[in-house]
């Protein structure tokens, strides 16, 4: 989840959350459990009451707890028309007013009750250039995502890490992020920087964010390094719901 513009780009998180350009790098849906409420529409896109759900996640590397936190789910469509996705009824996504982004594309971002930003969903992104420094890495979660796929290679929601204890990560991006991609998955024992884009026409998209401390509370974790924060973060109600909210995308 890197600037294409040079691997040496500086893209912090707060700008992840509305641009994010490029960098470098299975499991079972939801089961419906209560019944749909009713549906509301504004300028900025179709919220339509959602029901409860319970996923059933295998992840590759940390399974995570089955249980998503939130009882009342709704759903967000894109003013484009494009995209829908499911999340807490308590969150709220921002669209700028309905307006689509210059050059087209949809634009939305979604913040918890505190107001924090937890991710953004833009299309029509600019790729660009590669990161060719590699990194110490760690798959914390993983699962494919056939309801999106364009063309060749299937997206995958991931949430990983670069750098450990003895080699730092990337030093002008944070150590972790969760979003959809459809770079291979890393292997051997180093990555390139986090790249969280997928294939969407016109050109790609992203859904997802750099974990932030400030934005992605794991109580009783502040003392920890940030990795060890980022990898208690996955036992937060907060994150299965991040989860089950990415993992929900799909064409509208």
């Amino acid at each position: 989840m890197r600037s294409p513009a040079a691997s040496g780009a500086v893209f912090p998180t707060a700008i992840l959350m509305a641009l994010l350009f490029t960098g470098c790098g299975p499991q079972a849906g939801p089961t419906t459990t209560s019944s749909p409420s009713p549906t509301v529409t504004s300028a900025t896109g179709t919220t339509t009451a959602m029901p409860t759900a319970t996923a059933s996640p295998s992840a590759t590397a940390s399974p995570s707890p089955s249980a998503p936190a939130s009882a009342a789910w709704t759903s967000f469509t894109t003013a484009d028309g494009q995209l829908t996705f499911d999340y807490p009824a308590a969150w709220s996504v921002k669209d700028p007013a309905g307006e689509l982004p210059e050059g087209g594309g949809a634009f939305a971002e979604v913040t918890n009750e505190a107001g924090k930003p937890l991710a953004t969903l833009r299309t029509n992104m600019a790729v660009g250039s590669t990161c060719m420094d590699r990194y110490p890495y760690s798959v914390l979660d993983s699962e494919e995502l056939p309801q999106l796929v364009q063309g060749e290679g299937t997206p995958r929601f991931m949430y990983e890490t670069r750098g450990n204890s003895a080699t730092p990560g990337p030093a002008d991006t944070p150590a972790a992020a969760y979003g959809i991609t459809s770079v291979p998955a890393p292997t051997g024992d180093s990555a390139s920087c986090i790249f969280h884009f997928f294939n969407w026409p016109p050109t790609a998209a992203m859904f997802g964010a750099f974990f932030n401390p400030e934005n992605n509370v794991t109580p009783g974790a502040s003392s920890l390094p940030i990795l060890e924060q980022a990898k208690k973060y996955m036992e937060t109600d907060e994150y299965q719901d991040i989860r089950r909210m990415i993992t929900s995308l799909r064409p509208a």
